[in-house]
């Protein structure tokens, strides 16, 4: 088997929710963009329009030059289970039913010949051709798990891999198994909805007034103010666990598979109260319930990882889908040791899916022979737009913004300082991070020895819920130094102990204190980004893929010892990560952020033209 050569591909992920674009050629990827990032609306689930623009135009491509273009997921398969699970639970569900229908019958049942006039629309805005005149790529469906395993798999540093997908719900599939192997991927089995832990998860998430599909990240930051008491009145009523990891549900505690809302009244009545609303307060019972549906969620993938490691008897495991997002579980799979290896996709949610979908077209439909490289083939995941120094200039001074111009190692050593004084800083630098995570390309970074920079980012430049910690990124040959980790994480998707030397003992007065209330206790030399529990959830910063983030953190340690900067997402909350300058100087603005860095430009806040903006800009963006 050889590779073919000059095969083109572009993936598509859309219509639920995180749409993207990705454009694969000769196997490699490209680019790999969400629609959301040009969109500035959180999730955009429409076509990803903007999206395919810059995987074609920044590769000066059009879709002439594109093999195949393929859909991340079967659509006639999920109306079947729509029809069905509605038939099964009729006359319950009406209203749910015909709002689905009319969108089924409107879009989605005929989204083949949907995408097939997006595409034209885009190509017609590329070439100028008139519409007939406009010959399309071949259009490929594959499967929404199996575009999650492709995912994992394929960029992955394995010739041979179990995968294992979880998240709420592709067609009918909730919680697959697989078997990767060279340019294959072969199922072992599924778990069907109505029965998804990421549902169960979701469940939650919306019963303790978080926003479901965006949200869960929340319920995961709040588990460790509380106490797993739910655990066994979870088990016991909602979920059924089988030895092997496998799971059913009580449906009628349930409401997502046949009404709008996710739980029901026999939910409500289980935990005592109705669900919590939104902004309402947060109180020891939502903590309580978070630490218990964590406890279930970890015990269920741990279990499920035992299970395939038997089954397959494979070293390596892939992992993909919303659930592998789960930090927490992700580091309690790695401590157990059950694999000697795991690799996580990190765009793990559905935006992933239009990778996975293109890298299967050219490894499983192409057939093309697989070649998987010592570390990743995701190049750090920095596969998004980037912008010279000379458009960065032309911008600043369209707008007389004041900044400098300065070389990267003075630039450095000037960041270090300024971080050390308290500073917080807006990095811009180089491509865009593909999936959920800022990983040091579209980020905010502060010291991590502060304890007042936690509130401080949260409160003043975030506008995010005071009890969030923030992550750490580490240079990679200083991990063992500072934490519990015995392998890279330079996707942040893995959560481990602040190692135990840093640490520092509390009162019996601060360990009585109520929830969130414990974050503003100094548990660690490295206060801002120690957890209630000690964790973190690591980012190791490798010179190979982030050189410049690396250099940061290099001159951060020559100043001050300590390899280590708080990093999290440049954005307000609500608002899709930056992506251009303009983006990244509008959130600048709006926030009490000190200095700004776009590329090689610094601006300072006390420089800048007075904002003539007042808060109805956080209307914009809806609150997740």
């Amino acid at each position: 088997m050889v590779t073919k050569k000059n095969i083109r591909i572009i993936g598509l992920s859309c219509y639920y929710h995180d749409s993207a674009a990705t454009l694969v050629v000769d196997g490699q990827i490209i680019a790999a963009v969400q629609e959301e990032r040009f969109t500035r609306k959180k999730h955009d689930s429409n076509f990803p329009k903007q999206a395919l623009h810059y995987c074609l135009e920044n590769n000066n491509l059009t879709l002439k030059d594109i093999d195949y273009v393929i859909y991340y997921e079967k659509p006639l398969l999920t109306f079947e289970r729509l029809l069905e699970t509605y038939l099964g639970t009729a006359p319950r569900g009406g209203r749910s039913f015909i709002a689905a229908m009319q969108v089924w019958l409107k879009e989605k049942l005929f989204l083949k010949s949907q995408i097939k006039n997006s595409l034209k629309d885009i190509q017609q805005e590329l070439t100028g051709n008139a519409r007939k005149a406009i010959n399309l790529p071949k259009l490929l469906f594959s499967q929404h798990h199996l575009s999650h395993a492709a995912s994992a798999f394929y960029p992955s540093p394995f010739e041979e891999a179990a995968i294992l997908c979880m998240d709420g719900v592709g067609e009918w599939a909730t919680t697959s198994a697989w078997i990767g192997k060279g340019n294959k991927i072969k199922p072992l089995w599924e778990i069907s909805f109505p029965h998804s832990l990421g549902l169960l998860y979701s469940a939650f998430t919306y019963y303790c007034g978080f926003k479901v599909n965006s949200g869960e990240y929340k319920l995961m930051g709040l588990a460790p103010y509380g106490q797993p008491k739910y655990v066994d009145l979870i088990k016991k009523y909602l979920i059924d666990i089988k030895p092997d990891g496998t799971f059913r549900l009580d449906m009628s505690y349930f409401k997502y598979h046949r009404g709008f809302r996710m739980t029901g009244k026999k939910f409500n009545k289980l935990f005592g109260q109705p669900p919590r609303k939104s902004e309402a307060a947060l109180t020891q019972f939502h903590m309580d319930l978070a630490a218990s549906i964590q406890v279930v969620t970890e015990e269920i993938t741990l279990l499920l990882g035992k299970s395939i490691k038997e089954e397959t008897g494979l070293d390596n495991l892939c992992l993909a889908g919303g659930v592998a997002l789960n930090c927490v579980s992700n580091g309690k799979l790695h401590q157990q040791k059950i694999f000697k290896n795991i690799w996580i996709q990190p765009a793990a949610g559905d935006a992933g899916t239009s990778l996975g979908a293109a890298l299967l077209a050219f490894y499983q439909y192409c057939q093309n022979e697989r070649h998987p490289t010592e570390n990743d083939s995701m190049k750090g995941s920095y596969l998004g737009p980037s912008f010279s120094n000379k458009f960065i200039k032309s911008y600043l001074n369209n707008i007389n913004a004041p900044y400098k111009s300065k070389k990267d190692e003075e630039l450095f050593k000037e960041l270090a300082k300024l971080i050390k004084d308290g500073k917080v800083i807006g990095l811009f630098n180089g491509p865009m991070e593909f999936g959920p995570r800022a990983l040091g390309a579209r980020s905010i970074i502060g010291d991590p020895r502060n304890l007042k920079m936690q509130s401080i980012m949260n409160l003043k430049i975030k506008y995010r819920e005071s009890f969030r910690p923030f992550a750490p990124s580490i240079l990679e040959e200083d991990l063992s130094t500072q934490f519990n980790l015995d392998c890279k994480s330079p996707y942040m998707l893995l959560v481990a102990q602040i190692k135990s030397e840093l640490c520092k003992s509390i009162t019996s007065e601060e360990e009585s204190l109520f929830g969130i209330d414990k974050l503003n206790v100094a548990r660690s030399t490295l206060p801002a980004i120690t957890h209630v529990d000690y964790s973190a959830r690591i980012q190791t910063v490798s010179k190979d893929t982030n050189p410049r983030f690396y250099n940061i953190i290099q001159a951060f340690k020559e100043e001050t010892g300590c390899p280590t900067l708080i990093n999290t997402s440049f954005n307000v909350r609500g608002e899709p990560i930056v992506c251009t300058p303009q983006d990244a100087y509008r959130c600048f603005m709006r926030t009490e952020m000190d200095v700004l860095v776009l590329e090689n430009q610094i601006l300072f806040k006390s420089d800048q033209p007075k904002s003539e903006e007042n808060e109805t800009w956080m209307q914009e963006f809806e609150l997740d």
